[in-house]
């Protein structure tokens, strides 16, 4: 969908470990460049290593994508968002993104900066904590789930990972779906808000689009129903607007490859492409 060109210029907005860029680099040789962006450091440290025999071809930041509209060095000829958390982060225990295991309520993207999960769990009003999950986690159970998280705050500060998973269960009861654990949309949305994950997010996607070189792309990945949302709404509307739409509906993973990496299960793309000046 990037449509990768030898000697073109791509911007991945979410580098991670370096996955996608290595593939971009390879396909742009043997002089294309790129300019990859992320805000977790750690993250932008094992990519530094994996792609260093790329050499000058390739630039990394320590930023947030949504800054690029205003410092890109120059029209890009495609842009690649892969939006949410990484493997990197899920299998941390010390990130505190994952109840598979014990850790601190961190969740922070940018471990530099920023307030922690710990910090809305233990000083969010009811009213508000409930609001958040239902906001960002879409949890039915949100009210009774806020409830219990005051009543075990008030005994002791939640504090890990385990502690939070455990009374988030037993308020919870059944998960709404087979396979889910009942703590999962709560551990969503406490993740979202301490990253502001959807904050300006379709703006910065319009600013993004515009800012393209003529045939540029756009690719997207998204991997809940809200970030995907925002994607196909800010899409529909690119698309009135000088920009050609590549994905009527978001293209979802086959089966093989699912099989090979679970993870990509939720995974939707949308792709759109800006017309010839």
């Amino acid at each position: 969908m990037l449509a990768v060109k030898p000697g073109g210029f791509y911007v991945d907005g979410t580098v991670g470990l370096g996955g996608h860029a290595a593939e971009i680099l390879r396909r742009a040789a043997p002089d294309g460049r790129l300019l990859g962006l992320d805000r977790d450091g750690e993250a932008l440290a094992v990519a530094g290593e994996r792609l260093a025999a790329f050499g000058p071809r390739v630039q990394l930041e320590h930023d947030d994508f949504r800054s690029l509209p205003q410092r890109l060095p120059t029209a890009p000829d495609g842009i690649l968002l892969d939006l949410g958390v990484s493997s990197l982060q899920l299998d941390a225990p010390e990130r505190g993104f994952s109840f598979q295991a014990e850790g601190p309520l961190d969740m922070r993207m940018d471990r530099e900066s920023g307030g922690t999960a710990a910090d809305l769990v233990n000083r969010l009003p009811e009213t508000a904590l409930a609001d958040l999950l239902y906001r960002y986690g879409e949890e039915r159970g949100s009210r009774r789930i806020a409830r219990a998280i005051v009543s075990a705050r008030r005994q002791a500060r939640l504090a890990t990972t385990s502690a939070l998973a455990a009374v988030v269960r037993r308020a919870a009861g059944r998960a709404r779906r087979p396979g889910l654990d009942p703590a999962t949309l709560t551990f969503q949305a406490l993740r979202i808000a301490v990253n502001r994950e959807l904050e300006g997010l379709g703006e910065s996607l319009a600013a993004l689009a515009r800012a393209l070189a003529p045939r540029g792309r756009l690719v997207v990945i998204a991997f809940h129903s809200l970030e995907d949302r925002e994607v196909k709404q800010t899409f529909r509307s690119l698309g009135a607007q000088g920009f050609r739409l590549l994905t009527r509906k978001p293209l979802r993973p086959g089966e093989d490859e699912m099989r090979r990496n679970p993870r990509a299960r939720s995974a939707r793309l949308r792709a759109l492409e800006r017309e010839a000046a």
